[in-house]
């Protein structure tokens, strides 16, 4: 089996780490898709892997710049930012065959949607991920949070082939798990991470921060009360529970976690601003659900020259 990662950052070089510790000199050969120093410091010494649990070098079986370079994939997994998810996947058509397998592990809920318009006869899969981990430096990830799990499923692909899929992270140390609902478990997530990156890139502050003020933490409790209303409209089901279940989880990261997209404002290059903010206000323009919190900090963050907070 020929699996394929196509982002190794701090998601893609997590679990592609994994992958490649375990199945090193297997008939199941991992590739890497990275560029540049990363590319050539993973080429030249393996990708050095900080992890909770332990460190050790992951030495794939190849790493490339060009998809084309891997051939005929099984599975490729995206882990790129979701502004460049058209892009990486464009690129990644010479290596998808009539039976390949796509997975994307981004922030968001629209992901799969958009890889199915770019490989209509293809087998898309959902998948999302709770993890706290970065690239640290080219060729070094840094894992260092308390929740790694990942989720994957399809309302329509192989059973067999999502059981394998299963066996193969597992065996890898992945705690990973086929979800049947996986519609159901992605929007959990995007419900996990949509408001605190809005929140924490509008008041540009860290998690901890975020609940050490009642003011914030009300915002937050509006954000959440919105996207839970969109999502209700969308007649995708969610226990009740989850709210408190998703602030519970947040509360256990370290106080100066933050998200990715507020990173990424801070850097000042490109967001993920439209997937996890302009996304729900957008879907919920279309079914005439209020969501003033996301209007507002949506139309902020949208022009940085205003003073975010």
């Amino acid at each position: 089996m020929k699996i394929v990662t196509a982002g190794i950052g701090g998601v893609g070089g997590y679990f592609g780490g994994l992958l490649a510790r375990q199945y090193h000199n297997s008939e199941t050969e991992i590739f890497f898709i990275a560029r540049g120093a990363h590319e050539t410091a993973i080429r030249t010494a393996g990708l050095k892997m900080e992890t909770g649990d332990g460190n050790f070098t992951a030495h794939p079986a190849g790493v490339f710049s060009n998809p084309s370079d891997v051939g005929i994939a099984d599975l490729i997994i995206f882990c790129t930012k979701s502004y460049d998810l058209e892009e990486t996947a464009n690129a990644c058509k010479p290596i998808a065959g009539s039976n390949t397998i796509l997975l994307p592990l981004l922030n968001g809920v629209d992901a799969s949607g958009r890889l199915k318009k770019i490989f209509p006869d293809s087998e898309v899969w959902d998948g999302c991920v709770y993890l706290v981990s970065r690239l640290a430096s080219p060729g070094v990830i840094r894992e260092s949070g308390n929740i790694r799990k990942l989720f994957f499923g399809s309302d329509a692909g192989s059973e067999s082939k999502l059981f394998s899929a299963e066996k193969l992270f597992r065996d890898a140390g992945i705690d990973a798990a086929w979800s049947k609902n996986i519609t159901e478990t992605t929007w959990e997530k995007f419900l996990f991470i949509s408001p605190m990156a809005t929140l924490t890139s509008f008041l540009d502050r860290p998690i901890g921060a975020v609940f050490a003020n009642a003011e914030s933490v009300k915002m937050l409790d509006s954000l959440l009360q919105e996207i839970k209303a969109v999502a209700d409209s969308k007649k995708i089901l969610l226990p009740e529970s989850v709210t408190q279940k998703n602030i519970e989880k947040l509360k256990s990261l370290p106080d100066g976690a933050t998200t990715s997209m507020h990173s990424d404002f801070k850097k000042g290059g490109k967001t993920e601003l439209e997937s996890l903010t302009g996304y729900v206000v957008r879907e919920a323009g279309l079914m005439n659900v209020p969501v003033p919190t996301y209007q507002m900090m949506y139309e902020r963050l949208k022009s940085p020259a205003v003073p975010a907070s």
